[in-house]
């Protein structure tokens, strides 16, 4: 027993006395993130065999359709150690169909490398990740991939970089060869006067006191250069760019030095007291057993340890549930060199799987709720399609399906429409088509996907109180009062609810029940679309005893709460996206025309050397309209990059969310689906 003890004493202070970064590696698809995943892991003692995606054997890669398809789909965890430093690396997907990946990726991450194709440059996802990595001010080194390729481009392309990405890089090598086999890096060095001047311009733009000294012509010693470069690094402020080629090994060792050098310097933060932690991704089993990633931001996590979980749903109501631990695996522990004891503890910085908490689902937080849970950095999912099975009989298999694959990414939120159809949230065709093929393979299950439409959302325009009062001695449908207040809250604050009524005058469950509901009505406004950035306050109260349950008061909330929103009235809005729009010099009138004509917001078009330049917001379902007229305006020379944006209010008739049927709903027929749902009575 003392032996057992005095080991696990010294496994919790050896895993106490490593440092570990967990690293994200991002890029816009085919950019070479993945290949380069895979070289850092060969690299450094990791994998025996060095895997490609072309060969469908990459260690992060590891779903068949991933290696079916050659693109990453879902996040993957794999580590390996730099002296005494564990990096678990966290491959994410390029493809924009799956950003909510890398949303979650985000929340969990000390730093970033951002790739980039030396051919491509700097491409539309490129700068949707740069933007939030700064947003985030996550230490972040940018990697040139292919620079082995012919066409690769060194000079050119860091001034893409100044001018698309951000002013604030160093390039830290020169490549020789550039564009043939034989390409390879030279490193620059402080000790080089010119690298010494350029590094020295770009640390004053954040540093006052090499500012004055640079005034004064005094500049600082290489030492006092690289240590201030790794410390603005770290804060988010300056990026280091490295060159190479993931295929041929080229560079590869000098951005692991960067990472060790820079990257590693950086201890986590823990915030707060006590356990809290982000479940960012959730896998299962053959057996079907659910396993989850934890990174875990403060405290410490042993097996077999009872923890308490929080998760915002949809409408804004915060759900909280807890398990217990019945298996800890830190990721990490069985790599060579690894100091991390395989079953724990898992303390905090570090990663683990989970097993045996089968209510858990991605972006679920450990901890009791503070308001501190992690922010969206991107958009949520801006289509909506109706799935069908096309095997009679197995809707319910279908729609159990896509939940168990909705508790892998909340963002696609499903919703059973009559008649056995599921409705389901989408970013792309690409998503769309791996979710149909994942259906097939791993629940046997043949999907039919309806045709997709754009999802518009409510905003209450007003404010509108609407109460039920059950009144003794006269005929009552139910046996409950409630009262509520619907107006409108700050754009962006998403849905609050709150309660003037006293709270003791019910039992906490029937608050609870109330809540919900009226959390889960807003899913549905007046014009069939979710209603969101509004306040619902709780006003009146009351029931008698003994002929009321929870189910009562979840039954004539909704229908309360739709009378309160009609007086309030809602408008409808639409996802709308930022775009810039790059054409020569005899397309400005024609391009200028088609924004226009579309409706778009449009910016002030800027001249550059060569050619225009214009910034502009679209409405999302006509954004493809502008990418297939663009090629013919400008003699397909024009470009487009676009990221999703705000939104804006419908500008011509008002969108009504399809029946289930097909056909178009009016508000009076809908009011009354409501009425008859909440009654528990079979739409008409």
């Amino acid at each position: 027993m003392l032996s057992d003890h005095l080991s696990l004493l010294t496994a919790s202070r050896i895993a106490l006395s490593a440092r570990t970064l967990n690293l994200g590696v991002l890029a816009h698809v085919d950019a070479g993130k993945t290949s380069l995943t895979e070289r850092l892991l060969f690299e450094n003692g990791a994998i025996a065999k060095l895997g490609s995606v072309d060969g469908g054997n990459t260690q992060t890669d590891s779903n068949e359709l991933e290696r079916q398809r050659g693109i990453t789909i879902r996040s993957a965890v794999a580590s390996f150690t730099l002296g005494d430093l564990q990096v678990n690396l966290v491959d994410t997907p390029g493809h924009p169909d799956f950003i909510a990946e890398v949303e979650r990726a985000l929340s969990v991450l000390d730093g970033a490398v951002l790739v980039m194709s030396a051919v491509e440059g700097v491409q539309s996802q490129t700068r949707i990740l740069m933007r939030s990595l700064r947003r985030l001010r996550l230490p972040t080194l940018l990697f040139v991939n292919k620079i082995d390729r012919t066409g690769a481009r060194y000079d050119s392309l860091l001034a893409d970089i100044r001018r698309k990405l951000t002013p604030a890089v160093v390039p830290m090598e020169r490549v020789a060869d550039l564009g043939t086999r034989a390409a390879d890096v030279r490193p620059r060095s402080p000790e080089d006067g010119d690298f010494a001047t350029e590094l020295a311009e770009l640390l004053a733009d954040h540093d006052d006191t090499v500012l004055r000294r640079m005034v004064d012509d005094r500049m600082p010693a290489p030492r006092e250069l690289h240590a201030l470069l790794k410390r603005l690094t770290s804060d988010g402020l300056v990026h280091p760019v490295f060159f190479g080629s993931a295929v041929s090994g080229a560079g590869t060792a000098e951005l692991t030095e960067g990472v060790r050098e820079i990257l590693g310097r950086r201890r986590p933060a823990s915030v707060g007291e006590g356990l809290r932690g982000t479940v960012f991704a959730v896998e299962r089993t053959g057996a079907g057993e659910k396993v989850a990633y934890l990174r875990l931001f403060s405290g410490e996590l042993r097996q077999r340890q009872r923890v308490n979980f929080h998760r915002r749903e949809p409408g804004g109501a915060v759900e909280n549930y807890s398990g217990r631990v019945s298996g800890l695996e830190v990721v990490g522990a069985r790599t060579g060199g690894g100091a991390l004891p395989p079953s724990g503890p898992l303390t905090s910085g570090n990663i683990a799987r989970l097993r045996g908490l089968p209510s858990v689902r991605v972006g679920d937080q450990l901890g009791e709720a503070d308001g501190s849970e992690p922010q969206y950095q991107f958009s949520p999912p801006i289509m909506e399609s109706a799935v069908r099975s096309r095997e009679p009989g197995r809707e319910g298999e279908l729609h159990a399906a896509l939940a168990r694959l909705a508790d892998e990414d909340p963002l696609i939120r499903t919703r059973t429409l009559a008649g056995g159809a599921t409705s389901i949230l989408l970013y792309g065709a690409v998503q769309k088509e791996v979710i149909e093929e994942r259906l097939r393979r791993e629940f046997g299950v043949e999907a039919a996907f309806e045709r997709t439409q754009p999802v518009y959302f409510e905003r209450p325009l007003g404010t509108g109180d609407a109460v039920y009062e059950f009144e003794p001695h006269r005929p009552n449908e139910f046996f409950q009062t409630v009262g509520v207040r619907i107006e409108p809250a700050a754009v962006g604050a998403g849905n609050q609810f709150i309660r003037e009524a006293e709270e003791g005058l019910l039992p906490r469950a029937y608050h609870r029940a109330i809540e919900s509901a009226a959390m889960g009505t807003l899913q549905q406004g007046l014009y069939g679309w979710e209603v969101t950035d509004c306040l619902v306050t709780l006003t009146k109260i009351g029931y008698e005893a003994p002929r009321t349950t929870a189910a009562d008061f979840r039954n004539l909330t909704p229908m309360v709460l739709m009378q309160a929103l009609q007086k309030a009235g809602s408008a409808v809005y639409e996802p709308a996206y930022t775009i810039e729009v790059d054409f020569p010099d005899d397309a400005l009138s024609g391009v200028i025309g088609l924004l226009m004509s579309l409706g778009a917001d449009v910016g002030q078009p800027v001249e550059t050397e060569s050619s225009w330049s214009v910034r502009a917001e679209v409405a999302a379902r006509l954004l493809q309209d502008v990418a297939i007229a663009l090629p013919g305006l400008t003699h397909g020379e024009g470009t487009i990059w676009s990221e999703p944006g705000g939104d804006r209010r419908v500008r011509s008739s008002v969108p009504v969310r399809e029946r289930f049927d097909g056909n178009p709903l009016d508000h009076d027929e809908y009011m009354r689906f409501l009425s008859n749902r909440a009654l528990g009575r079979q739409p008409s």
